[in-house]
């Protein structure tokens, strides 16, 4: 299981829900049905043990002020990086103890900016009707608004990591790692943000990581990145802050995920290292890099 601060899930945000979410249906996800938070965005997730996969979109402009935490408005977050492009908005890190979190975080030199609780409705696969309960911990980040964080707390994660949700047919096993693109000026900032929840950083071609306690968050240069993925979108490398250009994503079995693969309508490549990884414009300017060393 994941425990406080580890990658839990970044937000995918996406023009086009219905389209991504069949895509990577056709990739053998095991994707929930499309639903909606009352702040005007809508989401649908692959689950995993520990964290998942979510994709977000806008079904209600009016919605997107509702439910503000402090100063901070969920949804309009959300619009207004979809507006610039698609990719990750906000991300989550798994929280155990939402307020103790917060408190730690801010300590690091974090922003929190208020507190946000809601459930949704659920039905379990033996047929019975409950309702989770979920503690989200804002924590905005002004210099870099694209890596701006929230802590999740799941109060009730015996109905989020219920077990015949976390199977796959491609056999995925969840998130492993992100890849943040930085040049080298915004990498000093962000190293001593991440030091103060990680502790010492590790260097790596063309920047550095640190280990989560569910995955490792890298932080590279453009040209590092390019020479791992390919030639990224001028979406992304116009933009002026720095963000999530890459998810890792861990599968049990290669015979099984190859075969995903072939009949996928996603055009996956292999990169440097030799995985499997998405084109970003098929992913929401995204890519998801797949591996059975990332499990």
């Amino acid at each position: 299981m994941n425990a406080s601060f580890g990658i839990d899930h970044p937000l995918l945000a996406t023009h086009d829900i219905e389209g991504l979410r069949d895509r990577l249906i056709s990739l053998g996800f095991n994707m929930t049905a499309i639903g909606r938070h009352p702040w005007g965005t809508s989401t649908s997730l692959a689950m995993f043990d520990g964290c998942l996969l979510e994709i977000m979109g806008i079904y209600d402009e009016t919605l997107i002020d509702e439910v503000p935490a402090g100063e901070f408005c969920f949804g309009r977050h959300v619009f207004e990086h979809l507006q610039q492009r698609e990719g990750v908005a906000l991300s989550a890190l798994h929280s155990t103890d939402s307020v103790k979190d917060a408190a730690t975080a801010q300590d690091a030199g974090f922003t929190v900016a208020g507190h946000l609780e809601f459930g949704r409705n659920v039905t379990l696969p033996d047929g019975s009707a409950d309702r989770t309960k979920t503690t989200l911990a804002l924590m905005p980040d002004l210099d870099f608004p694209r890596l701006s964080f929230f802590l999740c707390q799941q109060h009730r994660p015996e109905l989020i990591y219920v077990p015949e949700w976390l199977e796959h047919p491609n056999t995925a096993s969840g998130i492993k790692g992100v890849t943040i693109l930085a040049n080298v000026a915004e990498q000093e900032t962000l190293k001593t943000k991440l030091r103060g929840l990680y502790g010492d950083v590790s260097p790596l071609s063309g920047g550095f990581f640190v280990h989560t306690a569910n995955g490792q968050i890298s932080v590279q240069t453009l040209d590092a990145i390019e020479a791992e993925f390919g030639t990224l979108p001028s979406d992304i490398t116009d933009s002026k802050t720095p963000s999530i250009v890459a998810m890792d994503l861990g599968y049990h079995d290669a015979n099984t995920f190859e075969t995903w693969v072939k009949k996928s309508d996603l055009r996956l490549k292999t990169t440097a290292s030799g995985l499997f990884a998405t084109q970003p414009e098929d992913t929401a300017n995204v890519i998801l890099r797949f591996g059975t060393c990332l499990v």
